[in-house]
C-alpha cells in the first residue's frame, strides 16, 4: 500500500490550513451585509399598567412587559444617548378609522415614560423609531381589555354547590339540611317520649 512521505504530507496540511485562514473573516471585523449597532438600537418601549379600578401602577423602570392591559403607559429603557423616540399605536390588524395614538417621548439618560394612556378594548400594534436607528422601526403587539375588573368579585354566591353537583349553595344547603335534621330529631324524640309515658302508666 503506497504511503505519502511525511515531509510532503506536512506540507499539504500546512497549505490547507493557510487557505482556510485566508477564507475566514478576521475576528472583530463586520461581515458583508451586517451593519454595526447604533446608539439606541438596544432600546425598547415596554407596556406597563397604569392605575385603574383599584389596580396599582407597574413601577417605572420595571423589567416586565405586559401584553394585556387596560389603562397603561409606555416605559422607555436602554436608549443610551438617544434623547427622543417617536411612537405610534394603531389597531391590529389595521382598519380604516381605527383607534390610534402617537407621540414623541423625550428621554434623559436613555430612559423615560409617557403619561397614562387609554384606548378602546382591542388588539394593537406599537411601533417606534428614532434618529439614527439601524434598519426599520421596532414593533410589538398588545391588547387592551377593560371589560373585567381584577378587583371586583364575581356575582352570585361565593363557593360552589355541595358535592354531587347541582342543587343549592353551601349556605342554603346548611340551613335547609340542618333545619330538616332538627325537625327529624324533634319528631323522633316526641315519639319515644310518648311510648315511655304509656309504659309508665301501664298502657
Amino acid at each position: 500500500m503506497p504511503t505519502t512521505p511525511l515531509p510532503r504530507r506536512a506540507a499539504r496540511i500546512a497549505a490547507v490550513t493557510a487557505l482556510t485562514a485566508a477564507l475566514t473573516p478576521l475576528s472583530g471585523m463586520p461581515t458583508s451585509g451586517a451593519a454595526p449597532m447604533a446608539p439606541g438600537d438596544n432600546g425598547t418601549l415596554k407596556i406597563h399598567t397604569a392605575p385603574w379600578d383599584g389596580v396599582a401602577r407597574t413601577p417605572y423602570g420595571d423589567a416586565i412587559d405586559e401584553p394585556r392591559v387596560c389603562r397603561f403607559y409606555l416605559d422607555a429603557a436602554n436608549f443610551e444617548t438617544i434623547t427622543a423616540v417617536t411612537w405610534n399605536i394603531a389597531t391590529q390588524p389595521n382598519v380604516p378609522g381605527g383607534a390610534t395614538l402617537r407621540g414623541t417621548l423625550n428621554l434623559a439618560g436613555g430612559i423615560g415614560h409617557t403619561e397614562d394612556l387609554n384606548l378602546p378594548d382591542g388588539q394593537y400594534q406599537l411601533t417606534w423609531t428614532f434618529t439614527g436607528i439601524t434598519g426599520g422601526e421596532r414593533q410589538k403587539t398588545f391588547s387592551v381589555d377593560c371589560r373585567t375588573s381584577m378587583t371586583t368579585p364575581p356575582p352570585g354566591p361565593q363557593g360552589g354547590p355541595p358535592a354531587g353537583g347541582g342543587g343549592i349553595a353551601r349556605g342554603e344547603a346548611f340551613t335547609t339540611v340542618a333545619g330538616a335534621g332538627i325537625v327529624g330529631l324533634a319528631a323522633v324524640g316526641g315519639v319515644m317520649w310518648f311510648r315511655l309515658r304509656r309504659r309508665t302508666h301501664g298502657a
